[in-house]
């Protein structure tokens, strides 16, 4: 499959609190994905 979208080494702090550390994924064309999580989660 091709790759459309590639992303390594991410990081979040929330609050001065690291809730993410070193997250790596990447999406193929025609694949369909969902971010779940409750409100304020940081999401977006």
């Amino acid at each position: 499959m091709t790759e459309v979208l590639a992303a390594e080494g991410l990081a979040k702090s929330y609050r001065g609190r690291r809730v993410v550390n070193g997250m790596s994924m990447s999406v193929n064309a025609g694949e369909i994905i969902g971010l779940l999580g409750p409100n304020g989660a940081g999401k977006t």
